[in-house]
């Protein structure tokens, strides 16, 4: 599975993916699950990396 450490990172964080897909403006959940098919570059996943944190700390 690619992009196994952004998954894990989300899930140990409690935050959904889709709600993940929905800060980077994607219109459906469908499109960053194709999205996560293949292995991100580092940029983009650090960009995730900070939204999740971000979701992580407004949901406490």
């Amino acid at each position: 599975m690619k992009n196994i450490d952004l998954r894990t990172y989300a899930k140990d964080k409690k935050v959904n993916l889709w709600q993940v897909s929905e800060s980077l403006g994607y219109a459906h959940e469908t499109a960053f699950s194709r999205l996560l098919r293949h292995e991100l570059p580092e940029n983009k996943k650090q960009q995730i990396y900070k939204i999740i944190d971000e979701l992580a700390e407004s949901s406490n």
